[in-house]
């Protein structure tokens, strides 16, 4: 479990440090070409690893339903919005905003499931995310 717990935090600074990157990038381009060329490059780094692995057809990859094939798609868009975003609202608001969003899909995907084990403790959490957001907000104001 530690090593789950390690390998998930620095999961969160590799996005973090990505966003920021590609956040400059968009500065420089835009958010389509920054996506664009997160992709290319990722592509390519993940071609090299795999075929040096040689994971890259692993056995029933074929016949998986179409719609697991969408989840790059819905990464496009995560990298675009995020290079997008972070210009314009900060690194903290982008990850706030991005966490909270992931807890509530993550709530809704549970209660759907039916693993409600665990629901009153990720609400306490959602609301605190959305609080964080809140107090960051009112000190700007200020």
């Amino acid at each position: 479990m530690t090593t789950a717990i390690l390998l998930a935090l620095l999961a969160g600074v590799l996005i973090s440090l990505s966003r920021q990157i590609n956040g400059r990038l968009a500065l420089s381009t835009s958010a389509l070409a920054a996506s664009f060329w997160n992709h290319i490059v990722g592509f390519v780094a993940l071609t090299v690893v795999g075929l040096a692995l040689g994971m890259l057809w692993p056995e029933g990859a074929l016949s998986a339903p179409w719609y697991t094939y969408f989840a790059g798609t819905l990464g496009v868009i995560f990298v675009a919005s995020g290079s997008w975003l972070i210009v314009r609202i900060g690194a903290t608001n982008t990850a706030m905003l991005v966490i909270g969003g992931q807890m509530v899909s993550g709530v809704v995907l549970d209660l759907m499931r039916g693993a409600n084990d665990n629901i009153p403790a990720s609400a306490v959490g959602v609301a605190m995310i959305i609080a964080g957001m809140a107090l960051t907000q009112r000190r700007r104001a200020d």
